[in-house]
C-alpha cells in the first residue's frame, strides 16, 4: 500500500504547527516563560513564548512538518513499492 505524499505532508503539518502554537500557549499560561531558550527556540527563528511568537511558532512547525511528513512518505513509498 502506497502513501499519499500531499496528504500525508500536509496533515503532519497541521499537527506539528498545531503543537508548537499550542506549547508557546501552554508556556505562556503556566507562566514559565524566563529561562533557558529552549529547543524550538533556538531552531525556528522568531519563536518565543509570546502571542506573536506563537503564530510565528505556528508557521515554522507547519512547514517544518509539511517537509518531514513529504520525506517520510516519500521515504516509505520507495522502500515498500
Amino acid at each position: 500500500m502506497k502513501l499519499n505524499v500531499k496528504a500525508l505532508a500536509l496533515a503532519c503539518g497541521i499537527l506539528w504547527g498545531a503543537a508548537v502554537f499550542l506549547a508557546a500557549w501552554w508556556i505562556m499560561l503556566t507562566g514559565d516563560t524566563m529561562g533557558a531558550p529552549t529547543l524550538l527556540e533556538r531552531i525556528y527563528l522568531g519563536y518565543a513564548f509570546t502571542p506573536l511568537g506563537s503564530v510565528i511558532g505556528l508557521v515554522w512547525g507547519f512547514v517544518d512538518g509539511l517537509i518531514a511528513g513529504a520525506i517520510f512518505a516519500w521515504l516509505y513509498n520507495k522502500l515498500a513499492g
